[in-house]
């Protein structure tokens, strides 16, 4: 009779106790994650101006942003520093067309979610989005803690890591990692010089007239007059002293 009672009452008790502790189990439980937001990574950690204003201009802020929240193999950014792309050469980045600056902001990301150890193990090249029938890969290198990253052009080491959960990873890196592909890419010089005329100093050189006699020297033909006259004198002298004798 005191056991059915006791049940009883168990019974009676236990949808207040679950009433009072179910509230409590489910603050500690923690919320679902919301979808991952690159450019706010980026922005919260400063430094990413540039980067953040390419992503968002050339629209892959949106492709990537579909694919990491999609993407069963999760993505890996390697985001270079306003100070990074300060260093390009003078003219570059503005010197790549809407299309150029699609595929140099797709060449920073990967289609697979690395930790950074996991980029020492990886087989070289690793493919980018930026990568099509060719391969716009990226190397990696390192030992231990250090990996380097390396383009073809540019090699930098990874220097901070801002995100490493799946789905996404994103890295640091202090130069933009440009491709071969965008390396001949330079700013406009200044138009070169018109090629010289082919010189035409055979063909167009003056000749020099010919030499013209050269005048009659005044001296010379008073010097012949003076003379006839002297020849003259002296024949008419010896023409007197022959009348005289």
């Amino acid at each position: 009779m005191a056991a059915g009672s006791a049940s009883h009452i168990l019974l009676t008790l236990a949808p207040l106790v679950l009433l009072l502790v179910l509230p409590q189990i489910q603050a500690q439980a923690p919320a679902p994650a919301g979808p991952v937001n690159l450019t706010g990574i980026l922005d919260k950690n400063g430094q990413f101006t540039t980067f953040i204003k390419l992503l968002i201009s050339t629209q892959v802020a949106n492709q990537i942003q579909s694919q990491i929240n999609s993407s069963s193999e999760g993505m890996t950014v390697f985001a270079p520093t306003d100070n990074a792309f300060n260093n390009l050469e003078k003219g570059l980045l503005n010197n790549l067309d809407n299309q150029k600056q699609v595929q140099l902001v797709l060449y920073h990301v990967t289609s697979k979610f690395y930790r950074q150890s996991d980029l020492l193990l990886v087989s070289n090249p690793v493919r980018t989005l930026a990568s099509g029938q060719d391969v716009w890969g990226l190397n990696f290198t390192g030992q231990g803690n250090q990996v380097n990253v390396s383009s073809g052009v540019v090699e930098t080491p990874i220097n901070n890591v801002l995100r490493q959960n799946f789905p996404l990873a994103v890295y640091q890196v202090d130069k933009v990692l440009l491709p071969e592909e965008l390396s001949a890419a330079k700013s406009p010089s200044a138009a070169p010089a018109p090629e010289g005329k082919k010189s035409t100093e055979g063909s167009n050189k003056k000749v020099p007239a010919a030499s013209e006699p050269a005048p009659a020297d005044d001296n010379t033909g008073a010097g012949a007059r003076l003379n006839a006259g002297l020849g003259f004198v002296a024949g008419l002298a010896l023409l007197c002293m022959g009348v005289l004798s």
